[in-house]
């Protein structure tokens, strides 16, 4: 079995220590850099599974390089950050991060988040309803993970198109906060809920011809959210 590579970036050594022996134990090959410009060669090089990238570092910031890696690949990004503020949890999260860790962390809770990240960009289940759903200008290949919007490939990140996944398999029923996050996320995110609100605004944004005036996928004030049936 190919082991999977995860690149840890962070500028304290004894962070790197600490998360490469945990992940090592657990069967996982670790790449490592100390800045975000090496941080981008070493993932050009070595193409990893998943990314532990820390905020604050010298040369380019966490921050920057989410941005950039995000410019063309859809790999699996945490955050890690000594600031457990909302505000950058949330900027993470838009700028398309996939999870948030907030140090200091154990090795558990930091083993749980890279599994459960992991297990979600494997999420290639295709449903029994058939092959694709189409509603209006919009096209949802279940077997091949891609989305269209009027002819034109709409890149999604694997949360993003889970979501969306679970969204137009439920036309038009209310679906709970509790009950997006335990299937999209994982019961370990069952209290995220900005999570689900930063990410259903991505796909608005991805998707809708006005976000701020959504058809497709709606809230439901204090409940959920509702992808219409407006087919």
């Amino acid at each position: 079995m190919v082991k999977k590579r995860i690149l840890v970036v962070d500028d304290e050594i004894n962070i790197i220590k600490f998360l490469r022996a945990n992940l090592e134990e657990k069967g996982y090959e670790v790449l490592t850099a100390m800045d975000g410009a090496a941080a981008l060669q070493v993932f050009e090089k070595e193409v990893p599974d998943l990314v532990l990238l820390d905020i604050m570092m010298p040369k380019l910031d966490g921050f920057e390089v989410c941005r950039r890696l995000r410019e063309w690949t859809h790999t699996p990004i945490i955050m890690l950050s000594a600031r457990a503020n909302e505000g950058d949890k949330v900027k993470c999260l838009d700028i398309g991060a996939d999870d948030y860790i907030t140090k200091p962390f154990g090795a558990a809770e930091m083993l749980a988040r890279v599994n459960a990240t992991l297990r979600r960009s494997e999420m290639s289940n295709t449903p029994p309803s058939g092959p694709s759903f189409v509603c209006g200008d919009l096209t949802v290949n279940f077997s091949g993970r891609q989305v269209t919007v009027a002819g034109k490939e709409i890149k999604l990140t694997p949360t993003e198109f889970n979501l969306l996944q679970e969204f137009v398999l439920n036309v038009g029923k209310v679906l709970t906060h509790t009950y997006l996050l335990n299937k999209v996320w994982g019961p370990e995110y069952r209290d995220e809920t900005e999570y689900l609100h930063v990410f259903a605004r991505r796909l608005r944004m991805k998707l809708e011809r006005d976000p701020a005036e959504p058809k497709l996928i709606t809230t439901v004030p204090g409940v959920g959210y509702q992808f219409q049936n407006a087919c």
